[in-house]
């Protein structure tokens, strides 16, 4: 017996180690946990279903305006449109996945619904190449507009419930308290297989689209979604995944009940024991202790009304847990905006990064390098910056900072933002230095500023997935992995308005296409924005210590 538990123990404590160190002793134990579920096993499941997934969106945004254009026959402009209304879409159906999955389904069954939309999409789209490859007549246009977009909107649909569950999913294979530096390798391997497979997208995907068809670029991502809906379908048992608690209901709903129930009550004197305020029964797995932090919203936990009338209704008394859980809300709230400005320096990537690389010396030896290949710098640094975090930074930090994880989530966070107002500094300095001796200056000088940010985006946004999915009340987990995800796309509208405002703070009265961002940068003061950039990156680094030192991380759930 006394064997048996040991190795029972040891098996346990080896699924709480980041996952390199698991791989490096396989036979430390047969079993994720003492009762056969979660752990490592099957969180290998949800990894393979995320990069299927993104394997298969990027397999069609990489390439998506070449498609509308060139086979389905749209032009430039409206191809654009349709590729950001498609895009933007893909990033606010996360919201409704999420919402489904803590209000009625939980996350295992949301993902598995969700995959067979996914799956369903990518075929769709697969039979509209085969339409274009037959030749049809003009009369069938219609026909074929609307298979693209039936297969590209189930897709969207079909992204909006995978994004802001399988990382949660992920995260509930291990224990809350027991295992936070598996959970956090986990958040890493998670942003791994994200960019794993947008670079084989970007590269094998793009490459057979344009030389072998259309009909095989889009079929095998379809097969590899069908591949992986299967997997998880019949796996999910054998690999041990557990399922996210069942659902309460609407989370919504709890938080406008405490927000009414506060209002209501806002005549009422708090009492100085906050053991006397409305709570869970002792020894319920959901209790969240109180804090002291918007103690207004204590007022809906307080017993005001004849006890009978008030636990009677929920809109007229909430619990200590309730209110807590809305607590959470309002200091994650503190967070999320310093991280939007954080995307929107990595928007440069994609944006003025490209523009000051066709502006440089694109030869490199006999190649002439298209400036927007350099993002694949950003991809290997993630690829390079994850193992090495994994299995050097995290262990080296935990000896320092006596912290589980090595470094804080926030402390991570903030090392991320820091490293992006680097990434701004350098472009600023590159940028002044290509000004003064024009085309001389290589385009291979641009990489530090792809793998700087390559690397803040190993701190920041992986990250952020862990704080949200950490800090977000237990019945809101996928609502606020989310929300974490809709940063991306905020980020990217106020690095549009950033552009927007300096072009025209900076434009030249008689309009003779000046100013800082011209079509011609030898003209312009790209330098100045970058600068620009790094300034206002250095004052949201400052805004965020300032919320980050003031934050309260969650005591209990």
């Amino acid at each position: 017996m006394a064997a048996a538990a040991a190795a029972a123990a040891a098996a346990e404590d080896e699924e709480k180690r980041p996952l390199l160190l698991h791989l490096r002793r396989p036979n430390a134990g047969g079993k994720d946990d003492d009762s056969g579920c979660g752990g490592w096993r099957a969180c290998l499941l949800i990894l393979g279903t995320e990069l299927s997934d993104c394997l298969a969106f990027a397999g069609i945004a990489r390439n998506l305006v070449s498609y509308l254009t060139g086979v389905v026959g749209e032009s430039n402009v409206v191809a654009a449109r349709d590729v950001s209304a498609w895009t933007g879409t893909c990033f606010l159906t996360p919201l409704v996945g999420a919402f489904i999955a803590d209000s009625y389904l939980g996350r295992r069954t949301t993902i598995l619904l969700f995959l067979s939309i996914y799956t369903m999409g990518m075929i769709t789209l697969t039979v509209s190449a085969s339409f274009a490859t037959s030749h049809l007549d003009t009369s069938s246009d219609g026909v074929l507009r609307a298979t693209v977009f039936l297969g590209l909107y189930l897709v969207a649909l079909g992204v909006g419930g995978i994004k802001p569950c399988a990382s949660p999913l992920g995260a509930d294979q291990f224990d809350d308290d027991a295992a936070p530096a598996a959970r956090a390798s986990f958040f890493n391997w998670y942003y791994f297989c994200i960019n794993v497979g947008s670079l084989l997208a970007a590269t094998v995907l793009v490459w057979v689209q344009e030389r072998a068809g259309w009909w095989l670029g889009f079929g095998i991502p379809a097969a590899v979604m069908a591949v992986a809906l299967a997997a998880f379908l019949f796996c999910s048992s054998l690999c041990g995944l557990r399922a996210s608690h069942t659902p309460p209901g609407s989370p919504l709903t709890r938080l406008c009940q405490v927000v009414v129930a506060a209002v209501r009550n806002r005549g009422v004197e708090l009492p100085g024991d906050s053991s006397l305020l409305h709570q869970l029964p002792d020894g319920d797995h959901r209790i969240i202790e109180h804090t002291d932090q918007f103690a207004f919203l204590d007022k809906a936990a307080v017993v005001a009304s004849p006890p009978a009338v008030a636990m009677a209704s929920p809109w007229m008394l909430c619990t200590v847990t309730q209110v807590e859980e809305v607590k959470m809300l309002l200091r994650l709230s503190t967070v999320w905006p310093t991280v939007v400005f954080f995307f929107a320096a990595t928007a440069q990537m994609s944006s003025t990064f490209v523009e000051q690389g066709q502006a440089m010396d694109t030869r490199v030896g006999p190649l002439d390098v298209p400036p927007a290949t350099l993002s694949t710098f950003e991809v290997v640094s993630i690829l390079l910056c994850v193992p090495a975090y994994d299995a050097v930074l995290m262990p080296l930090a935990r000896r320092v900072t006596g912290d589980r994880r090595g470094l804080s989530q926030l402390q991570r966070l903030g090392v991320g933002l820091a490293l992006s107002a680097l990434a701004m500094a350098y472009s600023a300095l590159l940028e002044a230095s290509r000004r003064r001796r024009r085309a001389a200056t290589s385009i291979v000088w641009q990489a530090p500023s792809y793998m700087a940010l390559g690397a803040a985006e190993v701190f920041t946004s992986v990250g952020l997935l862990e704080f949200f999915y950490d800090q977000a009340p237990g019945t809101m987990k996928s609502l606020c992995t989310a929300v974490s995800l809709v940063a991306v796309a905020a980020g990217s509208y106020l690095n549009s308005a950033i552009v927007a405002v300096v072009a025209w703070a900076t434009a030249p009265e008689k309009g003779d296409g000046g100013g800082w961002i011209p079509d011609d940068l030898n003209r312009g003061r790209l330098d100045c924005f970058f600068w620009l950039m790094f300034g206002l990156s250095c004052v949201n680094l400052l805004a965020f210590v300032y919320s980050s030192t003031r934050y309260s991380y969650k005591v209990a759930n």
